[in-house]
């Protein structure tokens, strides 16, 4: 089967293609798809921003089509981020170590650095049907980047689950994917995939 990946982001299409390894899928991109435009994100919750995306990536390639609206939840911050979270701060068209940058430097003065990553997934399927997976994680805001990031990702570098030592970016592959808020989403969405395999084997 082949996967639209609703994004442009590719630290994204890298991680979901790692968790969904082993699944005969091939998981390409907006770009690859030949998809230039970018979806009107509307709606007040991230399961409406992640359904939006994944309607107008379908929309225009008419393939099972997977689209995430993630973002970060920062106690001291309230409501600043949330599904703002990209486009919060230093804005939607600074770079990586702008947007990071300027984050670190808000958090400074804030002593409560606890924070809740969530990820909401929204799959249509190749009769049109829609699906929601969530997943979340909760730990902290580090002082400083920890680690390196995948493009796209960089909060990752500065976020340290509970119960481990080491940022999300610092993590082996398997070890986050079985640990992050998208991992858990692609998770959940994986075992949909196998027991909906194993249903039509078993019916065929």
């Amino acid at each position: 089967m082949t996967l639209l990946i609703g994004t442009k982001n590719k630290g994204k299409i890298i991680e979901i293609a790692e968790a969904l390894a082993g699944l005969s899928i091939r998981c390409i991109g907006a770009h690859e798809a030949g998809i230039s435009e970018d979806p009107v994100e509307e709606g007040s919750t991230f399961a409406e921003n992640a359904l939006q995306k994944a309607r107008f990536y379908r929309a225009r390639a008419m393939l099972p089509t997977l689209a995430d609206d993630s973002g970060i939840i920062v106690e001291a911050l309230k409501s600043e981020l949330g599904i703002h979270t990209r486009r919060w701060g230093a804005g939607p068209d600074a770079s990586d170590e702008e947007w990071i940058t300027y984050f670190l430097s808000r958090m400074e003065r804030e002593p409560n650095r606890r924070a809740q990553f969530v990820c909401v997934l929204a799959y249509i399927d190749a009769d049109g049907i829609e699906h929601l997976f969530e997943g979340t994680c909760d730990g902290v805001i580090t002082e400083s980047l920890e680690a390196d990031y995948l493009p796209g990702l960089p909060i990752s570098a500065c976020f340290k689950p509970d119960g481990y030592d080491c940022v999300y970016s610092a993590m082996k592959v398997e070890q986050k994917n079985c640990t992050s808020h998208r991992g858990r989403a692609v998770n959940q969405l994986a075992e949909f995939l196998r027991h909906r395999k194993k249903t039509h084997a078993e019916v065929s």
